[in-house]
C-alpha cells in the first residue's frame, strides 16, 4: 500500500509532510501544524466480529449498478422522514437508511423520551446506568425505524464556555472512554447503529464551519495531546464496535475533518483498524474528490450547503447540487476515484437485517408538525416508543445530581420540620408557553425560558412532557402536610416580592440556571446573542443577584443549579445564609421528580447524592487552560492547542491553581472511609505493537492521606482497620460488539438493581484477535488496584471512588490522570472491597517518534480518592 508518509517530526510531536506538499497552505507561523497525506483508503478488513456482516456486504454491492451504489454514499435531503436519508434501489426494494439524532433522545419526534444529557449521564459515574440510558434511547430510535443513531457525542470540553460541551462527557479522556464506550453498548444491543462524533478537535462553535461560514477554524494539535487526550475516546469507541463515526466541520492541523487523510485512513482506519463507515456531519464536505480518497464513506445530508442551491433530491445518483451525487460517478468515470473506493464505502450495509419499517416523521418547524400523511402517503404512524423510560430518566436525574455545599447538614429536608417554604427563579416553573415551544420563534429549543432541562441545538429532543421543580415540590410537600404554606416566586427580576416572600419563609429554594448550544441559533441573553458558545461563565438571568437576594432576607437558602457546565459561583457561594448547593446539570423531562428525590429525605424514592462533577468549576475564568476564539480576521481562524495534554483538573494541577470545585468532586448525606490499597500484577506486559516490560511490580506500602475535604466537604479520610468486609470486585461486563445484535436488554436490572455497585473501567469488548481500536495487548489487564470503603455514617449511599496515576516523572504527562472508577452502594456500617483493573494502555504514554504506545519505565504513583484533590490512599509500582 503506497503511503504518502514522509515527514518531519517536530518539537511538538506534531507531524509535517515535506514531500507532497501539503493540502491546504499553513498561515505563517504554523507550518509545524499540518497534516500529511495518507493515501490510499485502505479497504474494510472484515476482521473479527465484522466478518460476516463485510462479506454479506461485500456479496450485496456486487450485485449494484454504480448510480445504485451512489444512491447508499449520498443523502437525499434534510427535509425527508429523517434528518438524514440516503436514497433508495427500487429495484431491488431497497429503502435506504434513516440516520437520526439526537445524543438524548430521537430529535424532532413525538412520542418519545427526553432524557438526561450526556454531561449528566457522566456525572453519574456509573456505568450501569449509563449502558442503561444507551438502551432506553437504543429501543426509542429502532421503534421508530431509526437504522442509525447519531451519538454519542465524545468532544472533550477543552473550553469550558463550549457550546455543546453538555452533549459529551466531559473533561476527562477516560472517564469520557468509559461513557462512549457503555453508551454504544447499550445503543447497539438492540440492533441500532450507534455513531461517534464529533471527529475531532471541534472544541467551539464560534468559525466551526459548515455551509454557513466562510471562516473555518483549524485545531492544531500535536500528536501525542491527539493520541492521549482527544482519540482517547474514539479509540474506546471502535474497541467496543461503534458501527459509525462523524467527521467535524472544523479543519485539524489545516486540513478539514472529513478530508484528513491522516486522521481518517491513517488514524481511524489503519492505527485503529475501524470497521464501521464514516459520514460527513452535515453539509460538513468541502470539496468532492478529496474526502472520498481520505477514506470518507458517506456525504450528508448530500447537498453542496444550507441555503445553496436545490436542498432535495429524491435520486441522488443525478443529483447536482452535490459534492457527490452524479459528481461521484463522473469522478468513477475520468478516474479520480476508483470505484473499489466505493464498493469500500458500502461495506456496511451486511449489518441491516430484519429492521421495522420507518414510523416517524420528524418535525421540521417549531411548532412539532408531526402530520400523518404527506401527498397521500402514510409517513408518521405516531408510534409511541417511550416505554418505562421515565423510570430511568428520573433516576439518572437524581443520580447525576451533584452536592456541591450543605453546611450544618441541612439537607436533606423533611416536610415536617418545614412551615413556609418559597421558591424562586425562572428556572423553577415552567415554560409560559410549553416546553417545546420558544417565543423567539426559534427551533431546537433555541431560548431560555422557564426550568431548564436540556441544551439546544441538534443534539435536543421534544419533551413529552417537562416536571417541573415548583410542580413537583409542592406535589410532594401537599402529599404529607397541606398545611406547609408554599409560595412561588417566578420572577428573576421582581427583587420586592423576592424579599416579601423571602423574609417570611423558614426555608429558601432558588433555582438558577445557564444555557447553551450550537451555533446556528443565537439565543439571547445579552444584547450580543449566545453564539452557541456561552459569552460568559456566570448565570444566566442575573442568577447571582437573585440568589443574593433572596440569601439577605433568608438564613436558610438552597441553591439548586441546573446548567450546560462550569460556572462560576464567586459572587455568593460563601454568603452565610447560602447554606447548600445542588449542581443538577439537564437531567430532561422528570427535572423537578428527580430534584424532589435529592432534596427530600421523605421522598419515596430518595437519593443521597453521589454525582461527582466530570469538570473543573474554577474560580475565575482565566484559571481555565483554554478560552473560546471569539473573533478572528484569519479565513482560517488558529486554535492552538498549547497546553497539551493538560486539560481540565490535570492544568490546575500543573499549575497549582486552585479551584472552587474540583473534577471528582461531590458530597454526600454520609461519610466514607478509605484503608487497604493493595497493587497487584495479573498480567505480563505482552509483545505487541506497544513496546513492553516484563519487570515485576513492585508495591510499596500504602498511606491513608489525612488531607482535608475541599469547600464544605463532609468525608471522612480514617482508616478503619475493625470493619468487616464484603467482597466486592469492579469488573466490567463483556458484551458483543456486533452491530447487528438484536438481543434485547433488560432496562429495568440495568437501572435499578445493578446500580448498587458498580464497575467502571472501559470494557474490553470485540475479539482479542483484528488489533481493533489499536494492537490488542494494549486491552489486556496488567495491574488491579484494591481497597476497602466503608459508610461511617447513618445514611445509606453510594461512594464514588476514583483511582488516579502519576506517571514517571521523565514521560512528561500530568501530575495525575484517572485510570478507574466504580460507585458503591453502602449500607451505614458496611464495607466492601474495590478492585479496578488497569490495562496496558492506562500505563502506556504515545511515543511520537515510534508511532505506537509504549509502557511507561518508572515509579507510578497510586492514588486513590473521593476527588481528583481529595486523595485518602496512596502507594506505588514499578513497571
Amino acid at each position: 500500500m503506497l503511503k504518502l508518509l514522509s515527514f518531519a517530526l517536530l518539537g511538538t510531536g506534531a507531524l509535517c509532510d515535506v514531500t507532497t506538499g501539503i493540502p491546504d497552505s499553513a498561515p505563517p507561523g504554523f507550518e509545524e501544524f499540518i497534516s500529511p497525506i495518507v493515501l490510499p483508503a485502505p479497504p474494510v478488513k472484515g476482521t473479527a466480529d465484522w466478518a460476516s456482516s463485510v462479506q454479506r456486504a461485500r456479496a450485496f454491492v456486487r450485485g449494484l449498478s454504480l448510480a445504485e451504489k451512489i444512491n447508499v454514499t449520498t443523502g437525499v435531503d434534510v427535509m425527508g422522514r429523517c434528518v438524514g436519508n440516503t436514497g433508495t434501489i427500487p429495484r431491488i426494494g431497497w429503502k435506504g437508511l434513516c440516520l437520526e439524532d439526537s445524543p438524548l433522545g430521537v430529535r424532532l419526534a413525538d412520542f418519545v423520551s427526553a432524557g438526561p444529557a450526556g454531561i449528566n449521564a457522566a456525572a453519574t459515574w456509573d456505568i450501569d446506568l449509563i449502558k442503561a440510558r444507551g438502551v432506553a434511547m437504543g429501543e426509542e430510535h429502532r421503534g421508530k425505524g431509526v437504522n442509525v443513531a447519531l451519538g454519542p457525542m465524545t468532544n472533550m470540553g477543552r473550553q469550558a464556555a463550549a457550546g455543546r460541551n453538555w452533549e459529551g462527557f466531559g473533561g476527562d479522556p477516560f472517564l469520557s472512554g468509559v461513557a462512549t464506550a457503555a453508551t454504544i453498548e447499550g445503543l447497539q444491543s438492540v440492533g441500532v447503529i450507534a455513531t461517534v462524533k464529533h471527529y475531532i478537535g471541534n472544541e467551539q462553535e464560534h468559525f466551526r464551519g459548515g455551509s454557513e461560514s466562510a471562516q473555518i477554524y483549524s485545531s492544531n494539535i500535536d500528536d501525542k495531546t491527539l493520541h492521549e487526550v482527544y482519540l482517547w475516546p474514539f479509540a474506546e469507541a471502535v474497541k467496543a464496535g461503534v458501527g459509525a463515526v462523524m467527521c467535524s466541520y472544523n479543519k485539524i492541523n489545516q486540513t478539514q475533518a472529513c478530508q484528513n487523510s491522516k486522521l481518517i485512513n491513517g488514524v481511524l482506519k489503519e492505527e485503529l483498524g475501524f470497521q464501521g463507515f464514516i459520514m460527513s456531519d452535515w453539509a460538513a464536505m468541502i470539496n468532492g474528490v478529496q474526502p472520498a480518497l481520505a477514506g470518507l464513506d458517506m456525504n450528508m445530508p448530500g447537498f453542496v450547503g444550507y441555503g445553496i442551491g436545490p436542498q432535495n433530491d429524491p435520486d441522488p445518483s443525478t443529483a447536482t447540487n452535490s459534492w457527490w451525487g452524479a459528481a461521484l460517478i463522473e469522478m468513477v468515470n475520468n478516474g479520480s476515484v476508483p470505484e473499489s473506493r466505493v464498493d469500500d464505502m458500502e461495506s456496511f450495509l451486511g449489518n441491516y437485517r430484519n429492521f421495522p419499517g420507518l414510523t416517524l416523521l420528524t418535525g421540521h418547524s417549531n411548532d412539532c408538525n408531526m402530520e400523518t400523511f404527506s401527498n397521500g402517503e402514510l409517513v408518521n404512524e405516531h408510534i409511541n416508543v417511550q416505554g418505562d423510560h421515565f423510570k430511568l430518566i428520573r433516576e439518572i436525574g437524581a443520580a447525576s445530581t451533584i452536592l456541591l455545599k450543605n453546611t450544618k447538614n441541612v439537607l436533606p429536608l423533611k416536610v415536617n420540620n418545614i412551615k413556609r417554604i418559597g421558591i424562586f427563579g425562572s428556572d423553577a416553573g415552567p415554560h409560559p408557553e410549553g416546553p417545546n415551544t420558544c417565543s423567539t420563534g426559534k427551533p431546537d429549543h433555541g431560548c431560555d425560558e422557564g426550568t431548564l432541562a436540556m441544551g439546544w441545538g441538534s443534539g435536543t429532543a421534544y419533551f413529552p412532557y417537562l416536571i417541573d421543580p415548583l410542580a413537583a415540590i409542592t406535589e410532594h410537600i401537599q402529599s404529607i402536610d397541606p398545611t406547609v404554606v408554599i409560595e412561588g416566586v417566578l420572577d428573576d427580576f421582581n427583587a420586592g416580592s423576592q424579599t416579601a416572600v423571602a423574609s417570611l419563609a423558614d426555608t429558601c429554594i432558588v433555582f438558577v440556571n445557564a444555557d447553551s448550544g450550537e451555533g446556528y441559533i443565537p439565543v439571547p441573553d445579552t444584547p450580543d446573542g449566545n453564539m452557541g458558545d456561552r459569552n460568559n461563565l456566570t448565570l444566566w438571568h442575573s442568577g447571582d443577584d437573585l440568589i443574593n437576594n433572596v440569601a439577605a432576607s433568608c438564613a436558610n437558602t438552597i441553591v439548586v443549579q441546573h446548567v450546560v457546565g462550569p460556572v462560576l459561583v464567586e459572587a455568593w457561594i460563601d454568603h452565610p445564609n447560602v447554606t447548600a448547593v445542588l449542581h443538577a446539570g439537564l437531567p430532561g423531562q422528570e427535572s423537578g421528580n428527580a430534584i424532589v428525590d435529592v432534596l427530600f429525605s421523605d421522598s419515596p424514592q430518595a437519593t443521597n447524592p453521589s454525582g461527582r462533577l466530570p469538570y473543573t468549576i474554577a474560580k475565575q475564568r482565566t484559571d481555565y487552560a483554554a478560552d473560546i476564539l471569539y473573533t478572528s480576521s484569519m479565513t482560517t481562524p488558529q486554535i492552538t492547542y498549547t497546553e497539551g495534554v493538560n486539560i481540565d483538573y490535570r492544568w490546575f494541577d500543573l499549575n497549582g491553581i486552585t479551584p472552587r470545585f474540583e473534577f471528582g468532586f461531590g458530597l454526600s448525606y454520609s461519610t466514607f472511609a478509605y484503608s487497604g490499597l493493595q497493587t497487584v500484577h495479573v498480567g505480563p506486559a505482552r509483545r505487541a505493537e506497544a513496546a513492553t516490560s516484563s519487570a515485576p511490580v513492585v508495591v510499596s506500602s500504602a498511606t491513608a492521606s489525612t488531607k482535608s475535604t475541599s469547600a464544605s466537604g463532609s468525608l471522612s479520610v480514617t482508616v478503619s482497620r475493625s470493619a468487616s468486609v464484603t467482597s466486592h470486585t469492579a469488573v466490567s461486563a463483556s458484551v458483543s460488539a456486533s452491530v447487528s445484535a438484536s438481543a434485547s436488554f433488560s432496562l429495568s436490572a440495568s437501572s435499578s438493581a445493578n446500580a448498587t455497585a458498580t464497575a467502571s473501567a472501559p470494557p474490553s469488548l470485540s475479539s482479542p484477535v483484528g488489533d481493533i481500536g489499536g494492537p490488542a495487548a494494549l486491552y489486556e489487564s496488567l495491574l488491579t488496584v484494591s481497597f476497602k470503603i466503608q459508610n461511617t455514617g447513618h445514611t445509606a449511599g453510594n461512594e464514588v471512588s476514583q483511582l488516579y496515576l502519576g506517571f514517571p516523572a521523565s514521560r512528561g504527562e500530568p501530575p495525575k490522570v484517572l485510570r478507574g472508577f466504580a460507585r458503591t452502594m453502602l449500607s451505614p456500617g458496611q464495607s466492601k472491597t474495590v478492585t479496578l483493573t488497569l490495562r496496558q494502555k492506562d500505563v502506556s504514554v504515545w511515543d511520537v517518534v515510534a508511532q505506537k504506545w509504549a509502557v511507561a519505565k518508572g515509579t507510578f504513583k497510586v492514588m486513590v480518592g473521593s476527588s481528583s484533590r481529595n486523595i485518602h490512599l496512596e502507594g506505588t509500582f514499578q513497571l
